[in-house]
């Protein structure tokens, strides 16, 4: 089975201030687009890699270039720009993993958990149990504590059949919360594979921070 990769880097993220777009913003020498990249051209079984940029991104110096990675535009939605990045793979691999390049830790073990799974069925997504107590809030007071015994924080890479993610973002061109949403819609079962709680998705100013520390420890700083 050949297996690419989509890195969406067509946000604005605009919650994570400093102006530029974070998948841009310096981050241990690089920035997050590059580490997330990296992940995947180094991973021996992605044969083909597509990074999706906003079109105001293409003609700047932000992203590398890069041998490794097949550059596209995306859309005015994350789905949108999902969608043009699958469709450059159609064809031509079996399988895809979706990737934010705002979590630029994602590890070696993490995206072999979803490879594997998805050796058994159309769709895998990494995810971590919540372990912290819930609350539903009301008027800035606690109104009801929620049941997190099955509940998960989802992550990326999410992997999946590549015809069915492409048929499932054809079929609601409107998209869903993430690919795994739309994936259920279109009716296919999504496996849950470990996560990591060093799998961040850079949201916040104050995850630059706990990123660059993750980064910077596996590189033995």
């Amino acid at each position: 089975m050949k297996i690419g990769a989509v890195i969406v880097a067509a946000g604005r993220g605009a919650r994570a201030g400093g102006g530029t777009p974070k998948q841009w913003r310096p981050l241990a020498g690089q920035t997050s687009t590059q580490f997330a990249l990296q992940a995947f051209a180094s991973h021996p079984g992605i044969e083909r890699l597509v990074l999706v940029l906003h079109a105001d991104d293409i003609a700047t110096d932000y992203w590398p270039t890069t041998p490794d990675a097949e550059i596209v535009t995306g859309g005015d939605t994350r789905s949108a720009s999902v969608l043009a990045g699958l469709q450059v793979l159609e064809g031509a691999c079996d399988q895809v993993l979706i990737h934010d390049a705002a979590r630029p830790c994602v590890s070696r073990a993490v995206i072999d958990d979803v490879i594997d799974a998805l050796r058994s069925g159309p769709a895998a997504a990494p995810a971590v149990a919540v372990v912290d107590a819930l609350w539903r809030g009301e008027n800035g007071a606690v109104a009801e504590t929620v049941d997190r015994s099955a509940l998960y924080r989802a992550q990326t890479p999410q992997g999946f059949d590549l015809d069915a993610i492409l048929a499932a973002h054809r079929a609601f061109p409107d998209g869903a919360a993430d690919d795994v949403a739309l994936a259920r819609h279109a009716g296919l079962t999504v496996a849950i594979t470990r996560g990591s709680e060093d799998n961040l998705k850079i949201t916040l100013p104050e995850d630059f921070e706990r990123a660059e520390r993750i980064l910077r420890a596996r590189d033995g700083h």
